[in-house]
């Protein structure tokens, strides 16, 4: 019987000592970036739709480059979130040149290369990421 005290006790020590770890890596979380921030403006009273894997794309086509995190399409009413898996690379004083085998349509595949505005160095690529579409949320 005193084993079992032992091992409760030692149980329940261990545990004491976990749960604060628990909880200060909880609070620890790392505060969204300013980028994140403004992509988390611009998406407010959206809904998530399926991730797609082209959009149609067109010279009109609204784009917004958020620095270090997305790239944002705007097409008709729907904003369609592009991460690229490089996404820390995507700097909103580049030139974003698009290279495609569809001239309507933008493809995860597609390759997007960077150029400097004020030099008009190469600077680098993006690789493109799914297409997610954000519609405004129905009023209930």
């Amino acid at each position: 019987m005193t084993n079992i005290k032992l091992i409760a006790a030692s149980l329940a020590a261990t545990a004491m000592v976990a749960i604060p770890s628990v909880g200060a890596e909880t609070a620890d979380h790392a505060e969204p970036t300013k980028g994140e921030a403004k992509l988390a403006r611009m998406l407010e009273g959206r809904v998530a739709g399926e991730p797609q894997k082209c959009i149609r794309y067109l010279p009109q086509t609204d784009l917004t480059v958020i620095d270090g995190t997305a790239l944002v399409y705007r097409v008709g009413r729907t904003l369609y979130v592009n991460v690229p898996s490089n996404a820390r690379s995507i700097d909103d004083n580049d030139i974003l040149v698009r290279r495609t085998s569809f001239s309507s349509r933008l493809c995860n595949t597609d390759i997007i290369t960077t150029v400097d505005q004020g030099h008009g160095q190469y600077t680098g690529n993006i690789n493109l990421g799914e297409f997610v579409p954000y519609r405004e949320a129905e009023a209930s």
